[in-house]
């Protein structure tokens, strides 16, 4: 009687111990899951969050050939100044991956000279193609500084969850990397610059 005793009780204790192993394996499972999956969407939001400032982009680099024709009508010796804005858009326009950061710091640089050159013609401050396009590419500006903070935002998430124990295994295993932010190129550009219309 005692020997089925210790065999029952020999079996009780196997099955807890199997059942402990089977919730554990399960729990690791559901948190691999849902690690993989927060990765994932954070992963989709940045790229959304990209899109989103491409199609800004794309807003801006249509109203700089319009505004470039406005200023030229005013200006036809300041060429150089003008063509800079146009290579720069163009360079900005085709850059990819992190190039393209640096193309389109470049080019908000140029734009800083376009508008520079306002003041040193009275007459274009009055013209209203002029200012309406400006005011278009003033909003346009606006908007493409809010995509850029909510970019900046999902990447810093995305890097974070990279970086924090233990979801950077999960991220290891997809073989995530962190990503740049979207920030100014140089000091220059960092500096107030006041342009009066």
């Amino acid at each position: 009687m005692t020997d089925l005793l210790l065999i029952s009780t020999g079996g009780v204790v196997a099955i807890v111990i199997v059942a402990v192993v089977v919730v554990l394996l399960l729990a690791l499972v559901i948190w691999y899951i849902a690690c993989y999956n927060a990765l994932k969407a954070l992963v989709n939001r940045t790229e959304e969050a990209w899109a989103t400032i491409d199609v800004q982009l794309k807003k801006r680099y249509d109203l700089i050939p319009n505004l470039v024709a406005t200023v030229k009508g005013y200006a036809a010796h300041e060429t150089e100044t003008l063509e800079g804005v146009i290579r720069a858009r163009n360079a900005a326009m085709s850059a990819r991956g992190d190039e393209r950061l640096e193309a389109e710091n470049m080019l908000s640089g140029t734009l800083k000279s376009l508008f520079a050159l306002t003041e040193a013609y009275p007459d274009l401050k009055a013209n209203t193609n002029f200012m309406d396009l400006q005011r278009q590419l003033q909003s346009v500006e606006n908007e493409l500084a809010g995509a850029r903070r909510y970019f900046n935002g999902v990447v810093k998430e995305l890097n974070t969850k990279i970086d924090l124990f233990p979801s950077n295994i999960v991220a290891k295993r997809l073989r995530l990397e962190k990503r740049k932010y979207f920030e100014l190129g140089s000091e220059e550009e960092r500096r107030n610059v006041k342009v009066e219309f």
